[in-house]
């Protein structure tokens, strides 16, 4: 049966059972047309159902293996050996929601309207989302927010490392849309306040904070990428449950430090709202009229550049 569900729209969690999902997804249509992408440590299944003649199938690859490009450089390896990808062709453009769990093996779903475009694909930030949930183990319905933040901050970031994003792009974004995610009256912490807000963006508000606490704490020697990496490094994925604070424990022992612990305790079950203001200007970021303007001699600013800054190697 289903092990686990991520997915970018809170109310697919009430899509039906895996074993429904799954049969269902082979009666429609017949048996559809499946091909892979083969890389280095990993092999995508694409799988299609659905209206999908329309398709530009060349055009689907293209922009699933541009995300897991995106996401393998970011992890320094593919978080799991084997996925399959249900294309669930459907009307319109683009993608418009998606799923990622277990069931007999690493499954995503994602809906892509069936006159999508190169375009379209590009656009979207979908795919590379579901595809940054393989890299968490499964750690409880309580604590969603760690799932979906940590997929909400990495994914943007992820694609500005390999070039598919601007850098004014993501900074702009999270002036932006971080504040969705801080406390409003009544918040009980991160564990106990499951709003769409505090779930997507108050999760990636703790990485953020986390991220930067890492970089100050370690020179900017070391930061979160670094911390997930020991993660799947040590047979993280959606494949495995783990218990929360041995998941985060892995994290901050690849970086030296207890940051996200620590940080962990002291959201979980309290409304932190942190400076988001004050935190801009140290890293030298802003909004105007005419967009994203950064200021390089804030006193954060090396750590804004070494977020989005491609790996070694």
């Amino acid at each position: 049966m289903m092990q686990t569900l991520r997915c970018c729209v809170l109310l697919l969690a009430l899509f039906a059972s895996g074993m429904s999902v799954a049969s269902a997804a082979e009666k429609s249509g017949g048996s559809p047309a499946n091909s892979e992408i083969k890389l280095a440590d990993a092999t995508i299944e694409i799988i299609y159902t659905g209206d999908a003649a329309a398709m530009d199938r060349n055009e689907v690859r293209e922009w699933i293996a541009a995300s897991a490009h995106a996401v393998q450089s970011y992890y320094g390896r593919f978080p799991v050996k084997h996925v399959r990808i249900r294309i669930e062709a459907g009307e319109g453009r683009g993608a418009h929601s998606g799923t990622t769990y277990v069931y007999n093996g690493a499954l995503i779903r994602v809906g892509v309207g069936r006159y999508s475009d190169n375009a379209d694909l590009k656009r979207d930030w979908i795919m590379t989302h579901e595809m940054v949930h393989l890299a968490m183990p499964e750690i409880g319905e309580q604590h969603a927010w760690l799932e979906e933040g940590l997929a909400t901050y990495v994914e943007p970031i992820a694609r500005a490392q390999v070039g598919q994003l601007t850098q004014e792009t993501i900074w702009r974004d999270m002036l932006q849309d971080m504040p969705k995610g801080l406390p409003a009256a009544g918040d009980r912490g991160l564990d106990n306040t499951h709003t769409w807000g505090r779930t997507y963006w108050g999760g990636a508000l703790f990485y953020l904070l986390a991220d930067v606490r890492i970089r100050e704490l370690t020179g900017n020697r070391f930061g979160l990428r670094d911390g997930l990496r020991a993660i799947v490094a040590q047979g993280g994925s959606v494949e495995v449950a783990w218990d929360v604070r041995r998941t985060l424990a892995i994290a901050d022992k690849a970086t030296g430090t207890n940051v996200l612990v620590e940080l962990y305790d002291e959201m979980r079950n309290a409304p932190v709202i942190p400076d988001l203001p004050a935190l801009w200007k140290r890293l030298g970021v802003k909004l105007t009229p005419d967009g994203t303007e950064f200021d390089d001699n804030a006193p954060l600013a090396g750590i804004r550049r070494a977020i989005t800054t491609p790996p070694a190697g």
